[in-house]
């Protein structure tokens, strides 16, 4: 089993992100937190040594995470928040950080330009 030189980072949705969702899209009416934490985005960051450095890590990159979020649940960008700075993004999402990340593949990691 190897390790790989990146932490990780687990978000899902708060109840802010889906009371913004059932205003915007009425199909969405009936979702409850449950269903939007069905499957937590997981997202490699580098390796940090500190909680704090992890918490400096994601205020580097929340903006590209909260689009992503937003992206996965409603495309209209015409109605995502304005406000997407990082306070915003902690009381939106909850999150978890995981320093190490091991694999367990014999497989070659490659990447997917999306």
């Amino acid at each position: 089993m190897d390790t790989i030189n990146r932490s990780a980072l687990t978000v899902v949705p708060a109840k802010p992100f889906l009371d913004w969702l059932q205003h915007v899209d009425s199909t969405s009416a009936e979702l409850t937190l449950e269903d939007l934490r069905q499957d937590p985005g997981i997202y490699l960051l580098p390796e940090y040594d500190t909680d704090d450095q992890a918490e400096r890590l994601l205020s580097q990159c929340h903006g590209e995470i909260f689009e992503e979020q937003l992206d996965g649940w409603h495309r209209a960008r015409s109605v995502w928040p304005a406000d997407r700075s990082f306070d915003t993004f902690r009381r939106w999402f909850e999150y978890s950080f995981h320093s190490l990340i091991y694999d367990l593949c014999d497989d070659r990691l490659t990447h997917d330009d999306i």
